[in-house]
């Protein structure tokens, strides 16, 4: 059963990845074996998507990252939420990202 993804927790990126801006595309690329679901799998992110990467640094929860988008789209803060877990969780599934802790 997966776990839960709070807003309140923090997470970053993990060590076994790295990210890139490739021919206009912003892509997590997996380093290690294990990591996305196959050894030469990577992720691509969109732009919502790569605003929310940027900010997964350590020092924000995803309800602090949920309003600082707010401020760059008009968008209601529960969709944003809603999207934030989705592409944690898909992040976390592939353990392209590791949870630090609540704050």
């Amino acid at each position: 059963m997966a776990k839960k993804i709070k807003l309140e927790t923090v997470y970053v990126p993990s060590e076994d990845v790295v990210s890139r801006e490739l021919e206009g595309e912003f892509i997590i690329i997996p380093i290690a074996s294990g990591i996305g679901e196959s050894d030469d799998d990577f992720f691509s992110l969109n732009k919502t998507g790569r605003l929310i990467w940027s900010k997964m640094n350590g020092r924000n929860n995803l309800k602090e990252i949920a309003h600082e988008l707010i401020k760059e789209f008009d968008v209601p803060v529960e969709i944003i939420e809603k999207d934030i877990v989705g592409l944690v969780g898909e992040l976390l599934k592939k353990k392209m990202l590791r949870e630090i802790g609540a704050k």
